[in-house]
């Protein structure tokens, strides 16, 4: 086992995918689907063998820099994964072309949720276990490479708080390029962060069973839950057999999402401060609070113009939609809450697409399942603006908080205005796209946040009209395919690969 775990990364990670693939398998045999269980079985077998052969010839490499490489693998992963969880599925699905499949795919191991397959019945079950779980596999992998790979670097959101250079991590690069084995620090971590992983998600889907969700419903919001996909096999939350009861329950997981805190081994240089005390769980808070409360007080204006204004339950439901939605954007999952519909129904108004967008681009907690801007960022460049504000009053004033805040004020704040910057850049650059593709402004917008957020539910409820993604081209998919990737590994782990200083190690 130790020497298959020295192979190199891709290689160990399409062995796991490979694996992967005798789930759904054998869910379709159970149902007596072989035309669903033979090509993920086979899918299995062929790239298990694809994958030996690679690891014999591979098992010697010893790269000449150990930060480029696991840099390379991470991107790689994301464009080479997709590929070969796409195989099985293309085969299995019928009447489709490899294109839908991949998008598929790239929208499932991104954690965007995005699906062309939103017909009732036009799945099996087994395929939509499949979606779950490759979407629930691309969560962990993006909290193992933030802990793994991107922290010792100084990225994903940890530059903001060491203050150092991106990509040039002083002590985390030097044992990411000298000191450490790369496969014994990946082992150290996956076998830290999986128990918890797993066993949450299984804790998950054993209260929602309990609540009296069907087997395979509770199995795919529990997976779409921690990994924040939301991915599920056509009930969504708003269908949910228990209603209340499992929104709760999903409402409380997906807060894991807030914070690096949740799970062991966690990015933590600031150990000292405590959950309440946390930048991320305080801004997160605000949201929490501000948010919905103006949701609520647009839906009571609105009742008040229909004379229902006195209308209880309504009220209470409008408020527990506005919140549970809230929570569920803010944490780039993209579940809607049923009495997120009700509410619509109780004002007559319509769903303010405009706030779930801001929503998803801030986005979750740094070394989280979540995407988007990240919750420290935005902390980061608020303090900053706070400061300033400050200092026009009080030239002469000396920042307080300790060396800490002052470093996040500061250098903290710069590099997460550059990545800022960068992530509007590709805002730019994605919407233009699209738009030379034929597709209108408000499209291209709600379709670009969706991607490069990780969001993919956006596209059915930020707009009036719901975008199908089955009705797209071949050339818009694959824009927002690429999109979904760089949105998922952070345009700042691109450019890190590519910088020559990464490249001299």
């Amino acid at each position: 086992m130790g020497r298959i775990l020295q192979l190199p990364l891709l290689v160990v990670l399409t062995g796991a995918g490979a694996l992967a693939m005798l789930l759904p398998a054998a869910h379709a045999v159970v149902f007596a689907d072989f035309t669903v269980a033979r090509p993920f079985f086979y899918g299995s077998v062929m790239f298990c063998l694809l994958a030996a052969v690679v690891g014999i010839a591979t098992s010697n490499y010893r790269p000449r820099s150990v930060a480029r490489s696991q840099l390379a693998a991470l991107l790689g992963a994301y464009l080479w994964l997709p590929f070969l969880f796409a195989v099985p599925f293309n085969e299995a699905v019928p009447d489709t072309s490899f294109a839908n499949s991949w998008f598929e795919m790239v929208s499932s191991f991104t954690t965007t949720g995005a699906t062309q397959y939103d017909t009732p019945g036009r799945l099996a079950p087994s395929l939509h276990l499949w979606r779950a779980l490759v979407g629930w596999m691309g969560g962990f992998f993006v909290l193992l490479s933030a802990v793994a790979v991107l922290a010792p670097l100084n990225l994903g959101g940890v530059e903001v708080l060491s203050g150092r250079v991106p990509g040039r991590g002083a002590q985390g690069a030097e044992q990411i390029t000298h000191g450490a084995n790369p496969s014994e620090r990946l082992i150290r971590h996956a076998s830290a962060l999986f128990p918890v992983y797993f066993g949450l998600t299984l804790l998950l889907w054993v209260m929602l069973l309990i609540a009296g969700e069907r087997g395979l419903t509770a199995l795919c919001l529990a997976m779409s839950t921690l990994s924040t996909s939301g991915i599920t096999n056509g009930q969504g939350v708003a269908n949910a057999t228990s209603g209340f009861v499992t929104e709760v329950m999903i409402f409380v997981f997906m807060a894991l999402a807030l914070t690096r805190r949740s799970f062991p081994g966690a990015v933590l240089t600031d150990r000292n401060r405590s959950l309440r005390d946390d930048h991320e769980v305080q801004l997160a808070t605000f949201f929490l609070v501000v948010v919905p409360t103006l949701l609520f007080f647009r839906h009571w204006l609105g009742a008040l113009a229909a004379d229902d204004v006195l209308n209880a339950k309504a009220a209470f439901d409008a408020l527990w939609g506005g919140l549970f939605t809230t929570m569920s954007f803010l944490t780039t999952t993209g579940f809607e809450s049923a009495d997120w519909q009700d509410a619509r129904s109780w004002s007559g108004l319509n769903s303010p697409g405009l706030i779930l967008l801001g929503l998803a681009m801030m986005g979750g907690g740094i070394a989280t399942t979540a995407g988007g801007l990240k919750l420290l960022r935005v902390y980061a460049l608020a303090r900053h603006g706070e400061r300033e504000m400050d200092r026009l009053v009080h030239p002469s004033s000396i920042g307080g908080g300790g060396d800490g805040e002052r470093r996040l004020r500061k250098s903290g704040a710069y590099v997460a205005w550059i990545f800022f910057m960068l992530y509007a850049i590709t805002f730019a650059i994605v919407i233009a796209a699209l738009s030379l593709r034929g597709l209108e402004f408000e499209q291209s917008l709600v379709l670009t946040v969706a991607a490069v957020t990780t969001t993919g539910p956006l596209a059915a409820m930020a707009s009036d009209v719901p975008i199908r993604m089955l009705e797209l081209t071949v050339s818009e998919k694959a824009i927002l395919g690429a999109a979904m990737i760089v949105g998922r590994v952070e345009i700042l782990a691109i450019l890190a690969l590519f910088a020559p200083g990464v490249w001299r190690r």
